[in-house]
């Protein structure tokens, strides 16, 4: 009788099979059930209900950005790692903010900003938000375990400032250093070849000295003395201080502090930088004492300001004529990008789709940008062009940054507005080539042979910098900065000539760009949608909306499902974590490498950029 089982290396591969199809079908089962559960619960949760005389808890926690730079299927997954790296949008903040001051159900805000991280800029938007929502009678508590200047700037739009007594106000002033990496590439024997018009356009100089040039530090100094300058002066106005007492306690902090054995929140204090020292547990009873308590009678009745983002209408449903916001945020390159840089396809399309919207009557552009690829810049500002030119105003609100080749893109609007702590201005190009010949000899290898013609090879990084390449890239960047001061003109109705004086890549603070004449009015992204509303005639019937790739319904249920309550506790349940924040600084290698990439597209780039950050 003969055996008709399979041989054995034929069951050995059989058995891995069925171990992996069972597998997949138990982890899909078992995603399968835990989506159920989810679904289930949101649905037998009872809605969101707010009573009168709530607190609205503000406590945004991570960077305030204009628009996510991750899609929605890669937040939704952070969301159920518990990935600590969050972004939260501008845009929510502040419709949250000013709805919450129509309605009469929420009494006061109390404002936690110690773990927010925002531009200047962002957070004069965000505190002239509060502004508003005092001016309609209510009250802003901020609350703190301890400040920088950043978050103190935000609390300081509140009517009163609590910190706990161990907690500390660290204003320190403003910072720009960047490191300079001439004679580590000496000694790996990269030459890079700076090409650049305007003695102030710094952004490329690490690459070639080992130190700042007199004209950056100049330019830099003036800049930041400018926006330190409106920082400290709202401070104070807000606050009733004095400027000159504030920058004294800053220089002589080391004798302040000692003289007050240490104490930081008694410093604090008496220097009448905050109104009261309190606790956490202090805090609940005094905004019992002020409101009502909620249920468990522990603490102030309240609602999150997520949650309470939530109970927001649709912007979907709202019929009425609209003003197009198209984000523009991060570097500018070519072709097609996801949001967290400005892709010149990618932008240039959505303003297409509004100027093509009839229901879209003006197109508002949010710049938070420091330049990048001059053509890429200059593809996105034709389309501009051509939506005023189909008989559609736009407006430009400038974020925390509009240099370079952020102002590139801005300059034509009919009306320019940033906040005066906006950094903008750099109208100057540069171009690099970078060569290894010498690096390559160090390790033995030698570059030689013939070409049919002079410049036949002179894009070769292995080959020495060709004069004539360095002649023609030249002449290029020479044309491109005359076309830049020429746009610049012609948009601004100035001559070549007094646009560059106040060029040469020099940077400003949007309070120093509008004496100069580069922006028209300072304020925040409200009063520039206002302001674009009442250039299309809108009256005051009109709405906000972001025009944004739409995302798929996978995406919109991912990312919904992983922002539920249900899903947040069953991830708790199984164990996810989230990788730990790195605290390392970061940003000045990102940008280096940004630039690094954008010149990438290029075999020798010609870029409109700006490295003007400041540390805070």
């Amino acid at each position: 009788m003969s055996d008709n089982r399979p041989g054995v290396i034929r069951r050995f591969f059989l058995a891995i099979w069925n171990t992996l199809n069972f597998t997949r079908r138990l982890v899909l089962n078992i995603v399968f059930v835990v989506i159920v559960i989810a679904i289930v619960a949101a649905m037998l949760k009872p809605g969101l209900g707010i009573e009168s005389r709530t607190a609205l808890v503000l406590d945004p926690q991570g960077v305030v950005v204009e628009q996510f730079s991750a899609d929605p299927t890669q937040r939704a997954f952070s969301n159920l790692s518990g990935d600590n790296v969050r972004e939260i949008q501008l845009r929510d903040l502040l419709r949250v903010i000013d709805a919450a001051a129509q309605d009469a159900r929420i009494e006061r805000i109390v404002l936690i900003p110690d773990g927010l991280g925002a531009g200047i800029s962002t957070l004069r938007e965000l505190g002239q938000a509060l502004d508003r929502f005092r001016a309609a009678g209510k009250e802003v508590v901020a609350v703190s375990e301890g400040m920088g200047q950043g978050g103190y700037y935000l609390a300081a739009h509140a009517n009163e400032i609590l910190l706990d007594p161990d907690g500390a106000v660290l204003l320190e002033g403003l910072s720009s250093y960047r490191s300079y990496y001439r004679d580590a590439l000496d000694k790996l024997g990269v030459n890079v070849h700076l090409i650049k018009v305007g003695e102030y356009k710094s952004a490329a100089e690490p690459l070639i000295l080992n130190r700042a040039s007199e004209e950056a530090k100049q330019a830099e100094q003036f800049w930041m003395d400018g926006i330190w300058n409106e920082m400290l002066g709202e401070i104070a106005a807000l606050r009733k201080l004095d400027v000159a007492t504030i920058n004294a306690d800053i220089a002589g902090i080391d004798r302040l502090v000692a003289s007050y054995k240490g104490d930081f929140g008694k410093l604090a204090l008496e220097r009448k930088l905050v109104d009261k020292l309190a606790t956490r547990s202090q805090v609940r009873e005094l905004l019992k004492a002020r409101g009502v308590a909620d249920t468990t009678g522990e603490t102030f009745r309240q609602v999150n300001w997520s949650d309470y983002l939530g109970t927001q209408p649709p912007e979907a449903l709202d019929p009425r004529p609209q003003v197009a916001v198209v984000v523009a945020q991060g570097a500018i390159v070519q072709g097609e990008q996801t949001p967290g840089s400005v892709g010149a396809v990618t932008t240039a399309r959505l303003i297409r789709s509004a100027r093509e919207d009839d229901n879209v009557k003006a197109l508002v552009l949010r710049v938070d940008s420091p330049g990048g690829d001059v053509y890429a810049s200059e593809v996105i500002r034709r389309e501009i062009e051509q939506t005023q030119a189909a008989g559609k105003p736009v407006v430009v609100s400038m974020g925390d940054v509009a240099a370079s080749g952020g102002y590139w893109i801005s300059m034509n609007a009919n009306e320019i507005w940033a906040q005066p702590t906006t950094i903008t201005g750099s109208i100057g190009i540069f171009g690099l080539f970078v060569t290894i010949p010498q690096t390559l000899e160090r390790l033995g290898i030698h570059t030689d042979g013939v070409g049919t013609t002079p410049i036949a090879g002179a894009l070769d990084i292995r080959r020495p910098f060709n004069p004539q390449l360095e002649s023609v890239i030249t002449s290029v960047i020479e044309k491109g900065y005359r076309d830049f001061i020429g746009k610049v003109a012609k948009a601004r109705g100035r001559s070549s000539e007094q646009i560059d004086e106040i060029a040469r890549g020099r940077v400003w603070s949007g309070a120093q760009a509008k004496e100069r004449g580069l922006v028209d009015k300072l304020g925040g992204l409200t009063q520039a949608t206002a302001s674009a509303a009442a250039l299309a005639g809108l009256g005051d019937t009109w709405r906000t909306r972001y025009v944004e790739r739409e995302m798929t319904a996978w995406e919109r249920f991912a990312l919904n499902l992983s922002n539920s309550s249900a899903m947040a506790s069953l991830a708790a349940m199984g164990g996810f974590t989230g990788l730990p924040v790195h605290l390392l600084p970061k940003a000045e290698l990102e940008q280096t490498l940004g630039l690094l990439r954008t010149l990438g597209s290029d075999r020798y780039g010609v870029v409109a950029h700006c490295f003007c950050t400041i540390g805070r």
